[in-house]
Protein backbone atom coordinates (compact mmCIF):
# COMPACT_ATOMS: atom_id res chain seq x y z
CA UNK A 1 0.00 0.00 0.00
CA UNK A 2 1.39 3.31 -0.82
CA UNK A 3 2.24 5.90 1.70
CA UNK A 4 0.94 8.93 2.30
CA UNK A 5 4.11 11.06 0.51
CA UNK A 6 3.48 8.86 -2.27
CA UNK A 7 0.04 9.87 -2.63
CA UNK A 8 0.44 13.37 -2.33
CA UNK A 9 3.43 13.37 -4.69
CA UNK A 10 1.72 11.59 -7.58
CA UNK A 11 -0.81 13.90 -8.33
CA UNK A 12 1.19 16.62 -8.50
CA UNK A 13 2.52 15.89 -11.91
CA UNK A 14 -1.48 16.79 -13.04
CA UNK A 15 -1.75 19.95 -10.66
CA UNK A 16 1.22 21.42 -12.42
CA UNK A 17 -0.12 20.29 -15.85
CA UNK A 18 1.35 16.58 -16.52
CA UNK A 19 -0.48 13.75 -16.79
CA UNK A 20 -3.82 13.90 -14.88
CA UNK A 21 -4.24 17.41 -16.42
CA UNK A 22 -3.70 15.85 -19.91
CA UNK A 23 -6.35 13.59 -18.80
CA UNK A 24 -8.98 16.06 -17.88
CA UNK A 25 -8.67 18.13 -21.65
CA UNK A 26 -8.55 14.69 -23.40
CA UNK A 27 -4.69 14.84 -24.22
CA UNK A 28 -2.88 11.63 -24.63
CA UNK A 29 -2.27 10.23 -21.16
CA UNK A 30 -6.10 10.20 -21.11
CA UNK A 31 -6.11 7.26 -23.11
CA UNK A 32 -3.50 6.02 -21.25
CA UNK A 33 -5.27 5.89 -17.93
CA UNK A 34 -8.82 4.93 -18.98
CA UNK A 35 -7.06 1.87 -20.64
CA UNK A 36 -5.37 1.21 -17.21
CA UNK A 37 -9.04 1.08 -14.81
CA UNK A 38 -11.76 0.27 -17.82
CA UNK A 39 -15.15 0.88 -16.34
CA UNK A 40 -16.49 -2.22 -17.97
CA UNK A 41 -15.61 -5.24 -19.33
CA UNK A 42 -14.46 -5.30 -23.19
CA UNK A 43 -14.16 -7.97 -25.99
CA UNK A 44 -10.88 -9.05 -26.13
CA UNK A 45 -10.75 -8.93 -29.76
CA UNK A 46 -12.11 -4.81 -29.35
CA UNK A 47 -8.50 -4.37 -27.73
CA UNK A 48 -6.69 -2.11 -30.16
CA UNK A 49 -2.93 -4.06 -29.68
CA UNK A 50 -1.19 -0.98 -31.01
CA UNK A 51 -1.82 0.85 -27.52
CA UNK A 52 1.41 -1.27 -26.26
CA UNK A 53 3.67 -1.24 -29.67
CA UNK A 54 7.40 -1.01 -28.30
CA UNK A 55 9.37 2.09 -28.98
CA UNK A 56 12.53 1.40 -30.66
CA UNK A 57 15.96 2.61 -28.14
CA UNK A 58 17.92 3.05 -30.73
CA UNK A 59 20.46 0.38 -29.44
CA UNK A 60 19.89 -2.58 -32.06
CA UNK A 61 20.99 -5.85 -29.19
CA UNK A 62 19.01 -3.65 -26.46
CA UNK A 63 16.01 -3.88 -29.10
CA UNK A 64 16.36 -7.02 -30.08
CA UNK A 65 15.91 -8.48 -26.59
CA UNK A 66 13.14 -6.16 -25.94
CA UNK A 67 11.40 -7.62 -28.94
CA UNK A 68 11.37 -4.03 -30.12
CA UNK A 69 12.02 -1.60 -27.51
CA UNK A 70 10.34 -0.26 -24.91
CA UNK A 71 6.35 -0.17 -24.43
CA UNK A 72 5.17 3.14 -23.09
CA UNK A 73 4.36 2.11 -19.78
CA UNK A 74 5.99 -0.35 -19.27
CA UNK A 75 8.38 -1.38 -16.12
CA UNK A 76 12.23 -2.90 -16.87
CA UNK A 77 14.25 -4.72 -14.07
CA UNK A 78 17.65 -5.05 -15.12
CA UNK A 79 20.33 -6.81 -13.09
CA UNK A 80 23.52 -7.79 -13.18
CA UNK A 81 27.15 -8.10 -11.08
CA UNK A 82 28.65 -4.46 -9.62
CA UNK A 83 31.18 -3.00 -12.80
CA UNK A 84 29.49 -4.88 -15.76
CA UNK A 85 28.11 -2.12 -17.25
CA UNK A 86 24.41 -1.64 -16.59
CA UNK A 87 25.01 2.31 -15.77
CA UNK A 88 26.96 2.66 -19.35
CA UNK A 89 23.89 0.57 -21.19
CA UNK A 90 21.07 2.49 -19.87
CA UNK A 91 22.84 5.65 -20.35
CA UNK A 92 23.56 5.11 -24.08
CA UNK A 93 19.91 4.40 -24.14
CA UNK A 94 18.97 7.35 -22.45
CA UNK A 95 21.56 9.28 -25.00
CA UNK A 96 19.83 7.70 -28.11
CA UNK A 97 16.17 8.14 -26.96
CA UNK A 98 17.38 12.00 -26.43
CA UNK A 99 18.36 11.76 -30.23
CA UNK A 100 15.03 10.96 -31.62
CA UNK A 101 13.37 13.88 -29.84
CA UNK A 102 12.27 12.01 -26.41
CA UNK A 103 12.91 13.44 -22.93
CA UNK A 104 14.62 11.52 -20.57
CA UNK A 105 15.50 11.32 -17.04
CA UNK A 106 18.08 9.98 -15.49
CA UNK A 107 17.73 9.55 -10.95
CA UNK A 108 21.59 8.67 -10.21
CA UNK A 109 21.23 7.57 -6.90
CA UNK A 110 24.32 6.07 -6.47
CA UNK A 111 26.26 8.31 -8.09
CA UNK A 112 26.68 12.41 -8.62
CA UNK A 113 25.54 14.40 -11.43
CA UNK A 114 29.02 15.15 -11.89
CA UNK A 115 30.10 11.48 -12.39
CA UNK A 116 27.53 11.09 -14.91
CA UNK A 117 28.37 13.75 -16.93
CA UNK A 118 31.75 12.88 -16.91
CA UNK A 119 30.95 9.47 -18.28
CA UNK A 120 28.39 10.76 -20.78
CA UNK A 121 31.08 12.65 -22.15
CA UNK A 122 33.44 9.93 -22.58
CA UNK A 123 30.62 7.87 -24.35
CA UNK A 124 29.51 10.67 -26.64
CA UNK A 125 25.93 10.99 -24.85
CA UNK A 126 25.82 14.32 -24.03
CA UNK A 127 22.89 15.24 -25.71
CA UNK A 128 19.69 17.78 -25.08
CA UNK A 129 16.63 16.57 -23.79
CA UNK A 130 18.51 14.07 -21.43
CA UNK A 131 18.44 15.00 -17.68
CA UNK A 132 19.81 13.50 -14.71
CA UNK A 133 18.85 14.12 -11.13
CA UNK A 134 21.36 12.95 -8.50
CA UNK A 135 19.21 11.72 -4.95
CA UNK A 136 18.21 8.78 -3.39
CA UNK A 137 14.82 10.25 -1.53
CA UNK A 138 11.79 8.63 -3.98
CA UNK A 139 10.10 12.15 -3.15
CA UNK A 140 12.57 14.48 -5.24
CA UNK A 141 12.87 11.61 -7.58
CA UNK A 142 9.25 11.98 -7.97
CA UNK A 143 9.02 15.28 -8.14
CA UNK A 144 11.79 15.56 -10.57
CA UNK A 145 9.82 13.55 -12.86
CA UNK A 146 6.35 15.38 -12.58
CA UNK A 147 8.81 18.48 -13.91
CA UNK A 148 10.44 17.69 -16.60
CA UNK A 149 7.38 14.82 -17.76
CA UNK A 150 10.20 12.34 -19.69
CA UNK A 151 9.10 9.54 -21.78
CA UNK A 152 11.87 7.36 -20.65
CA UNK A 153 13.02 6.90 -16.81
CA UNK A 154 15.62 5.31 -15.56
CA UNK A 155 16.20 4.42 -11.58
CA UNK A 156 20.14 3.79 -10.98
CA UNK A 157 19.33 1.53 -8.45
CA UNK A 158 16.27 0.77 -7.10
CA UNK A 159 18.35 -0.40 -3.85
CA UNK A 160 19.62 2.75 -3.03
CA UNK A 161 16.86 4.87 -3.58
CA UNK A 162 14.39 5.71 -0.24
CA UNK A 163 11.04 6.79 0.94
CA UNK A 164 11.65 8.79 4.07
CA UNK A 165 8.10 8.60 5.47
CA UNK A 166 8.99 4.73 5.52
CA UNK A 167 10.64 3.52 8.94
CA UNK A 168 12.41 0.93 7.74
CA UNK A 169 16.50 1.37 6.19
CA UNK A 170 16.99 1.94 2.90
CA UNK A 171 17.92 -1.47 1.02
CA UNK A 172 15.33 -3.18 3.01
CA UNK A 173 12.67 -5.22 1.97
CA UNK A 174 9.95 -2.58 2.75
CA UNK A 175 11.55 0.21 1.13
CA UNK A 176 12.49 -1.61 -1.97
CA UNK A 177 8.97 -3.33 -2.42
CA UNK A 178 7.11 0.28 -1.97
CA UNK A 179 9.42 2.36 -4.24
CA UNK A 180 9.16 -0.15 -6.70
CA UNK A 181 5.19 -0.42 -6.46
CA UNK A 182 5.18 3.63 -6.91
CA UNK A 183 7.38 3.97 -9.76
CA UNK A 184 5.05 0.89 -10.88
CA UNK A 185 2.34 3.36 -10.20
CA UNK A 186 3.56 6.36 -11.58
CA UNK A 187 4.85 4.33 -15.23
CA UNK A 188 1.22 2.84 -15.39
CA UNK A 189 -0.86 6.01 -15.20
CA UNK A 190 1.66 8.69 -16.80
CA UNK A 191 2.79 5.80 -19.70
CA UNK A 192 6.23 6.36 -18.65
CA UNK A 193 8.66 4.02 -20.03
CA UNK A 194 10.65 3.07 -16.67
CA UNK A 195 13.97 0.87 -16.17
CA UNK A 196 15.35 0.46 -12.53
CA UNK A 197 18.47 -1.06 -12.17
CA UNK A 198 19.04 -3.86 -9.28
CA UNK A 199 22.01 -5.40 -7.65
CA UNK A 200 22.82 -8.73 -7.61
CA UNK A 201 23.98 -11.33 -4.66
CA UNK A 202 26.76 -13.51 -4.66
CA UNK A 203 24.59 -16.23 -6.49
CA UNK A 204 24.18 -13.91 -9.46
CA UNK A 205 20.36 -13.68 -8.31
CA UNK A 206 18.53 -10.35 -7.75
CA UNK A 207 18.54 -8.98 -4.32
CA UNK A 208 15.42 -7.75 -2.65
CA UNK A 209 12.33 -9.21 -2.29
CA UNK A 210 10.94 -11.76 -4.69
CA UNK A 211 7.73 -9.42 -5.56
CA UNK A 212 10.09 -7.42 -7.39
CA UNK A 213 10.67 -9.77 -10.40
CA UNK A 214 6.65 -10.19 -10.28
CA UNK A 215 5.59 -6.26 -10.03
CA UNK A 216 7.67 -5.47 -13.67
CA UNK A 217 6.83 -6.72 -16.88
CA UNK A 218 10.24 -7.26 -18.08
CA UNK A 219 13.20 -8.85 -15.86
CA UNK A 220 16.66 -8.36 -17.93
CA UNK A 221 20.08 -10.15 -16.96
CA UNK A 222 23.19 -8.24 -18.10
CA UNK A 223 26.23 -10.57 -17.89
CA UNK A 224 29.83 -11.15 -18.87
CA UNK A 225 33.59 -10.97 -17.41
CA UNK A 226 34.72 -7.66 -16.20
CA UNK A 227 37.60 -8.92 -17.30
CA UNK A 228 37.17 -9.45 -20.78
CA UNK A 229 35.12 -7.62 -23.22
CA UNK A 230 31.99 -9.59 -24.42
CA UNK A 231 28.60 -8.94 -22.52
CA UNK A 232 25.37 -10.74 -23.07
CA UNK A 233 22.20 -9.35 -22.46
CA UNK A 234 18.89 -11.54 -21.85
CA UNK A 235 15.50 -11.74 -20.71
CA UNK A 236 14.51 -13.71 -18.30
CA UNK A 237 10.91 -12.28 -18.13
CA UNK A 238 9.35 -10.24 -20.52
CA UNK A 239 5.26 -9.75 -20.88
CA UNK A 240 5.29 -8.13 -24.54
CA UNK A 241 7.82 -10.99 -26.82
CA UNK A 242 9.99 -13.69 -26.32
CA UNK A 243 12.07 -14.38 -23.58
CA UNK A 244 14.41 -16.63 -26.38
CA UNK A 245 17.00 -13.27 -28.02
CA UNK A 246 20.22 -12.50 -26.37
CA UNK A 247 21.80 -9.60 -27.10
CA UNK A 248 25.71 -9.40 -27.24
CA UNK A 249 28.01 -6.22 -27.19
CA UNK A 250 31.91 -5.30 -26.92
CA UNK A 251 33.12 -3.40 -23.89
CA UNK A 252 35.58 -0.27 -25.92
CA UNK A 253 36.87 2.76 -24.91
CA UNK A 254 33.42 4.57 -26.33
CA UNK A 255 31.20 2.05 -24.44
CA UNK A 256 29.10 -0.74 -25.34
CA UNK A 257 28.96 -1.71 -29.02
CA UNK A 258 26.78 -4.39 -30.45
CA UNK A 259 28.23 -6.98 -32.48
CA UNK A 260 27.25 -7.60 -35.82
CA UNK A 261 28.54 -10.69 -36.26
CA UNK A 262 28.91 -12.46 -32.80
CA UNK A 263 29.76 -16.00 -34.34
CA UNK A 264 33.26 -14.44 -35.60
CA UNK A 265 33.48 -12.91 -32.44
CA UNK A 266 33.54 -15.74 -30.26
CA UNK A 267 35.63 -17.36 -32.40
CA UNK A 268 37.98 -14.97 -33.01
CA UNK A 269 40.97 -16.51 -30.53
CA UNK A 270 40.14 -20.50 -31.12
CA UNK A 271 43.79 -22.07 -31.75
CA UNK A 272 43.93 -24.95 -33.74
CA UNK A 273 45.28 -28.79 -32.65
CA UNK A 274 43.84 -28.85 -29.43
CA UNK A 275 42.42 -31.77 -27.70
CA UNK A 276 38.98 -31.30 -26.05
CA UNK A 277 37.85 -28.44 -28.44
CA UNK A 278 34.81 -28.80 -30.26
CA UNK A 279 32.66 -25.41 -31.74
CA UNK A 280 28.81 -25.71 -31.14
CA UNK A 281 25.48 -24.51 -33.61
CA UNK A 282 23.48 -23.24 -31.32
CA UNK A 283 20.46 -21.34 -31.40
CA UNK A 284 19.15 -18.07 -29.35
CA UNK A 285 16.31 -16.90 -30.33
CA UNK A 286 15.85 -16.63 -33.56
CA UNK A 287 19.57 -16.40 -33.85
CA UNK A 288 22.04 -19.06 -34.83
CA UNK A 289 25.63 -18.98 -33.04
CA UNK A 290 28.70 -20.76 -32.98
CA UNK A 291 30.19 -21.29 -29.44
CA UNK A 292 33.43 -22.91 -28.77
CA UNK A 293 32.94 -26.22 -26.04
CA UNK A 294 36.09 -26.93 -24.51
CA UNK A 295 37.19 -29.99 -21.89
CA UNK A 296 39.89 -30.43 -19.99
CA UNK A 297 40.66 -33.91 -18.13
CA UNK A 298 43.02 -34.63 -16.07
CA UNK A 299 44.43 -37.20 -13.19
CA UNK A 300 42.90 -36.61 -9.74
CA UNK A 301 44.64 -36.52 -6.57
CA UNK A 302 41.71 -36.47 -4.63
CA UNK A 303 39.44 -39.30 -3.25
CA UNK A 304 36.53 -37.15 -4.81
CA UNK A 305 37.12 -36.30 -8.60
CA UNK A 306 36.20 -32.28 -8.63
CA UNK A 307 33.28 -31.59 -12.09
CA UNK A 308 34.15 -27.99 -12.83
CA UNK A 309 31.13 -26.24 -15.26
CA UNK A 310 31.14 -23.31 -16.93
CA UNK A 311 28.43 -22.34 -19.33
CA UNK A 312 26.64 -25.78 -19.46
CA UNK A 313 24.03 -27.08 -16.95
CA UNK A 314 26.09 -29.46 -14.90
CA UNK A 315 23.85 -32.02 -14.72
CA UNK A 316 24.12 -32.82 -18.25
CA UNK A 317 27.68 -33.00 -17.81
CA UNK A 318 27.04 -35.54 -15.49
CA UNK A 319 24.59 -37.79 -17.78
CA UNK A 320 27.11 -37.15 -20.70
CA UNK A 321 29.99 -38.61 -18.47
CA UNK A 322 27.04 -41.74 -17.51
CA UNK A 323 26.47 -42.47 -20.83
CA UNK A 324 29.92 -42.13 -22.57
CA UNK A 325 31.31 -44.69 -19.69
CA UNK A 326 28.19 -47.06 -21.33
CA UNK A 327 27.95 -46.58 -24.43
CA UNK A 328 31.55 -46.22 -25.41
CA UNK A 329 34.11 -47.49 -22.53
CA UNK A 330 35.06 -44.13 -21.30
CA UNK A 331 35.28 -43.73 -17.90
CA UNK A 332 36.79 -40.93 -16.32
CA UNK A 333 35.64 -41.88 -12.54
CA UNK A 334 39.67 -41.32 -11.45
CA UNK A 335 39.60 -37.90 -13.45
CA UNK A 336 38.66 -34.27 -12.78
CA UNK A 337 36.28 -32.71 -15.07
CA UNK A 338 36.60 -28.89 -16.39
CA UNK A 339 34.10 -28.08 -18.90
CA UNK A 340 33.76 -24.71 -20.12
CA UNK A 341 31.77 -22.36 -23.20
CA UNK A 342 34.08 -19.72 -25.02
CA UNK A 343 32.65 -16.13 -24.26
CA UNK A 344 30.79 -16.60 -21.12
CA UNK A 345 27.85 -17.99 -22.92
CA UNK A 346 25.50 -19.83 -21.24
CA UNK A 347 24.00 -22.75 -23.28
CA UNK A 348 21.18 -24.65 -21.83
CA UNK A 349 20.00 -26.16 -25.22
CA UNK A 350 20.32 -30.07 -25.18
CA UNK A 351 21.43 -29.90 -28.82
CA UNK A 352 25.20 -29.04 -27.20
CA UNK A 353 25.53 -32.52 -25.49
CA UNK A 354 27.07 -34.05 -28.76
CA UNK A 355 29.72 -31.58 -29.22
CA UNK A 356 30.49 -31.77 -25.29
CA UNK A 357 30.63 -35.51 -25.50
CA UNK A 358 33.47 -35.22 -28.40
CA UNK A 359 35.29 -32.63 -26.86
CA UNK A 360 35.29 -34.87 -23.13
CA UNK A 361 36.53 -38.09 -25.38
CA UNK A 362 39.15 -35.59 -27.75
CA UNK A 363 40.04 -34.18 -24.35
CA UNK A 364 40.76 -37.84 -22.59
CA UNK A 365 42.29 -39.26 -25.57
CA UNK A 366 44.67 -36.08 -26.27
CA UNK A 367 43.86 -36.18 -30.06
CA UNK A 368 42.39 -33.07 -31.04
CA UNK A 369 39.60 -33.14 -33.45
CA UNK A 370 39.18 -31.07 -36.46
CA UNK A 371 38.73 -27.32 -36.71
CA UNK A 372 36.40 -27.43 -39.88
CA UNK A 373 34.26 -29.53 -37.90
CA UNK A 374 30.60 -28.77 -36.10
CA UNK A 375 28.54 -31.10 -34.10
CA UNK A 376 25.09 -30.71 -32.47
CA UNK A 377 22.62 -32.60 -31.23
CA UNK A 378 21.07 -34.11 -28.29
CA UNK A 379 21.99 -37.46 -26.84
CA UNK A 380 19.72 -40.11 -24.88
CA UNK A 381 20.37 -41.93 -22.43
CA UNK A 382 20.80 -45.16 -25.07
CA UNK A 383 23.34 -42.84 -26.53
CA UNK A 384 21.70 -42.33 -29.57
CA UNK A 385 21.39 -38.79 -31.07
CA UNK A 386 18.36 -37.15 -31.20
CA UNK A 387 17.21 -34.40 -33.59
CA UNK A 388 17.72 -30.85 -32.69
CA UNK A 389 15.22 -27.51 -34.14
CA UNK A 390 16.32 -25.26 -36.69
CA UNK A 391 19.05 -27.17 -38.22
CA UNK A 392 19.38 -25.95 -41.29
CA UNK A 393 19.83 -22.52 -39.66
CA UNK A 394 22.85 -23.97 -37.91
CA UNK A 395 24.49 -25.42 -40.91
CA UNK A 396 24.04 -22.81 -42.70
CA UNK A 397 25.55 -20.70 -40.07
CA UNK A 398 29.00 -22.93 -39.89
CA UNK A 399 29.13 -23.03 -43.72
CA UNK A 400 28.91 -19.06 -43.60
CA UNK A 401 32.46 -18.85 -41.34
CA UNK A 402 34.12 -21.78 -43.62
CA UNK A 403 33.80 -24.98 -41.89
CA UNK A 404 33.84 -28.08 -43.73
CA UNK A 405 31.94 -30.87 -41.97
CA UNK A 406 28.98 -31.08 -39.44
CA UNK A 407 27.78 -33.79 -37.51
CA UNK A 408 24.03 -33.98 -37.29
CA UNK A 409 21.34 -36.00 -35.89
CA UNK A 410 20.51 -39.14 -38.42
CA UNK A 411 17.08 -37.99 -39.25
CA UNK A 412 18.50 -34.11 -40.41
CA UNK A 413 17.65 -33.29 -43.90
CA UNK A 414 21.05 -32.59 -45.59
CA UNK A 415 20.94 -29.11 -46.25
CA UNK A 416 21.83 -27.16 -49.74
CA UNK A 417 25.51 -26.02 -50.01
CA UNK A 418 29.10 -27.02 -49.78
CA UNK A 419 29.09 -28.21 -46.21
CA UNK A 420 29.15 -31.89 -45.81
CA UNK A 421 26.79 -33.09 -43.67
CA UNK A 422 27.56 -36.44 -41.54
CA UNK A 423 24.70 -38.45 -39.97
CA UNK A 424 24.98 -40.40 -36.88
CA UNK A 425 22.52 -42.29 -35.21
CA UNK A 426 24.71 -43.07 -31.87
CA UNK A 427 27.44 -41.59 -29.99
CA UNK A 428 29.66 -44.37 -30.76
CA UNK A 429 29.26 -43.63 -34.51
CA UNK A 430 30.01 -39.94 -33.74
CA UNK A 431 33.35 -40.81 -32.04
CA UNK A 432 33.70 -43.15 -35.40
CA UNK A 433 33.21 -40.29 -37.41
CA UNK A 434 35.89 -38.12 -35.93
CA UNK A 435 38.67 -40.73 -35.98
CA UNK A 436 38.80 -41.13 -32.23
CA UNK A 437 37.48 -44.66 -31.17
CA UNK A 438 39.00 -47.12 -33.10
CA UNK A 439 40.55 -49.54 -30.65
CA UNK A 440 43.52 -51.01 -32.97
CA UNK A 441 45.16 -47.75 -32.33
CA UNK A 442 45.02 -48.17 -28.70
CA UNK A 443 48.00 -49.95 -26.99
CA UNK A 444 49.55 -49.82 -23.83
CA UNK A 445 52.40 -47.77 -22.84
CA UNK A 446 53.57 -46.90 -19.79
CA UNK A 447 54.23 -42.96 -20.02
CA UNK A 448 50.68 -42.45 -20.06
CA UNK A 449 47.71 -43.06 -18.17
CA UNK A 450 44.70 -40.91 -19.97
CA UNK A 451 42.47 -43.53 -21.51
CA UNK A 452 39.95 -44.04 -24.53
CA UNK A 453 38.35 -47.05 -22.16
CA UNK A 454 38.38 -50.60 -22.50
CA UNK A 455 35.90 -50.43 -25.81
CA UNK A 456 36.22 -51.79 -28.80
CA UNK A 457 34.15 -50.47 -31.95
CA UNK A 458 31.81 -53.29 -33.82
CA UNK A 459 31.28 -53.09 -37.59
CA UNK A 460 28.19 -51.14 -36.85
CA UNK A 461 29.58 -48.67 -34.97
CA UNK A 462 28.48 -49.78 -31.80
CA UNK A 463 31.03 -49.80 -28.62
CA UNK A 464 31.04 -53.12 -27.16
CA UNK A 465 32.03 -51.51 -23.87
CA UNK A 466 30.20 -54.57 -21.86
CA UNK A 467 32.87 -57.01 -22.49
CA UNK A 468 30.98 -60.59 -22.73
CA UNK A 469 28.01 -59.68 -24.48
CA UNK A 470 26.90 -61.34 -27.65
CA UNK A 471 27.21 -59.98 -30.82
CA UNK A 472 25.18 -61.27 -33.75
CA UNK A 473 27.40 -63.53 -35.80
CA UNK A 474 30.34 -63.71 -33.27
CA UNK A 475 31.10 -66.07 -30.84
CA UNK A 476 30.45 -64.65 -27.14
CA UNK A 477 34.09 -63.00 -25.28
CA UNK A 478 34.61 -64.01 -21.94
CA UNK A 479 34.06 -61.03 -19.55
CA UNK A 480 37.20 -58.51 -19.17
CA UNK A 481 37.25 -55.69 -17.12
CA UNK A 482 37.88 -52.39 -18.97
CA UNK A 483 41.60 -51.44 -18.72
CA UNK A 484 41.38 -47.85 -17.77
CA UNK A 485 45.45 -47.61 -18.70
CA UNK A 486 44.97 -47.65 -22.18
CA UNK A 487 46.29 -44.67 -24.24
CA UNK A 488 46.05 -43.33 -27.73
CA UNK A 489 49.02 -43.77 -30.33
CA UNK A 490 48.87 -42.10 -33.47
CA UNK A 491 49.80 -43.73 -36.88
Amino acid sequence: MLSPGLRRSAPTRGRDGGAEGEAREGGPAATRVRSQAPEEPVLLSAVDPDACEPVPTGLTELDRVLSGGLVPGSVTLIGGEPGIGKSTLLLQAAASAARQGRRTLLVAAEESAEQVRRRAERLGALVADCYVVATADLQTALESVGTIRPELLVVDSIQTIGDPSLASQVGSTTQVRECAQALAHYAKVTGTATVLVGHVTKDGVLAGPRTLEHLVDTVLSFDGDRHHCLRHLSATKHRYGTTGEIGLFEMAESGLVGLVDPSAVLLADRRRGVAGSVVAPVIEGRRPLLVEVQALVSESRSTSPRRVVQGVPPARLSLLLAVLERCVGLSVSAHDVFVSTVGGIKVAEPACDLPLALALVSAVAGVPISEKIVAFGEIGLGGEIRQAPAAGRRVSEAARLGFERALVPILTPPPAGRIEVIQVATIAEAVSAVDLADIRHLARRPDRSRTLGGSTQGAEGHGESLPGRPVAGRPPRPAVKPRIGLSVVRD
